[in-house]
């Protein structure tokens, strides 16, 4: 077991320092990552992803590559015009709605963005759940405007029904993305009134093989997004990119950028906007750097053994 701290390069929900524990076993290497604000019981779906990962390994792939988005965080629109160009990427998703940032604000960043995408260029926009109905039909108008056109919007408010409300008002596509992974049961969520589009991530929802069931399901066009791991944890998301049926939209696992550094010299970073899907994930061998704390490192090993002991009353 691995116990990792990895700076970020700009805050991303209220944190400066990803952590997360690497666990190798039989198929290879798994990540376990959970936010703090994860429950013990929450966190489990997250160590049953990682326990696929490194003792079961994933389903077979049906393409050898994904097409994938860069996300622009809370920055001046400057720094948002170099990350798109910078990127490669033909898609750019964009943090909107933070408390460190005005409406106007979001709207100057969407506008820095379309400058560098350019008109055939998709930006999708994601407020983590932050507004009320009103608030997000108004929001929308504006940044849609802003954006020249956006290809969607991600979980504009937290409940289903509030969803529901704002897809019937706007033009924008709508994107359900915590209704679904922090919902009790994801398999029964009923998302199709009240979403276009649903975001998967692989951790939440408890590995490739559940994602795919919480999938098809759901019966909407899927994207598959990254919780921000390293590539051990990113790798997964891939194989479940690569395993769907289905993929209309580019996915949200271009996330190395978001951080400082990597554990693995086999790095998951976009070249020309693409990523490969890998048969397992890459070894941690550029780990020794990120090493955490030995506080921080008990503070894991902790957690863990509360989530393993969940996990072993779970019902599989």
């Amino acid at each position: 077991m691995q116990v990792y701290a990895l700076p970020l390069r700009n805050r991303f929900r209220d944190i400066t320092v990803r952590e997360g524990v690497l666990l190798h076993g039989p198929a290879g290497w798994g990540e376990f990552c959970p936010f703090a604000d994860y429950s013990d019981t929450e966190s489990v779906p997250w160590l049953a992803a990682a326990v696929e990962a490194s003792d079961r390994g994933w389903p077979a792939p049906v393409r050898d590559r994904i097409e994938v988005n860069t996300t622009v965080p809370i920055v001046a629109p400057e720094r948002a015009h170099e990350l798109v160009l910078a990127s490669g990427c033909r898609t750019a998703k964009v943090k909107v709605a933070d408390k460190r940032a005005t409406l106007a604000e979001d709207c100057a960043r969407l506008a820095a963005v379309r400058e560098a995408l350019g008109p055939s260029g998709a930006i999708r926009v994601d407020a983590n759940a932050a507004w009320d109905v009103d608030t997000a039909v108004h929001a929308l108008g504006e940044l849609d405007r802003a954006a020249g056109g956006l290809e969607y919007a991600e979980q504009p408010c937290p409940t289903i029904d509030d969803l529901a409300a704002v897809r019937r008002r706007v033009s924008v596509r709508i994107a359900a993305d915590e209704s679904i992974r922090r919902a009790e049961d994801p398999l029964k969520v009923a998302v199709a009134g009240a979403a276009d589009v649903a975001v998967l991530k692989v951790a939440p929802l408890g590995g490739v093989r559940r994602a795919l069931e919480v999938a098809e399901a759901c019966g909407l066009p899927c994207v598959v997004s990254s919780a921000v791991e390293t590539s051990v944890g990113l790798a997964a998301g891939l194989a479940l990119a690569g395993a769907l049926p289905r993929l209309d939209f580019a996915c949200g696992l271009g996330t190395m950028s978001l951080l400082q550094g990597d554990v693995s010299t086999t790095t998951l970073s976009p070249v020309d906007g693409y990523l490969p899907v890998l048969t397992q994930a890459p070894e941690p061998d550029a780990y020794a750097p990120f090493a955490a704390s030995p506080e921080v490192r008990q503070a894991w090993q902790d957690r863990l053994a509360r989530v393993r002991a969940e996990f072993r009353r779970a019902p599989r």
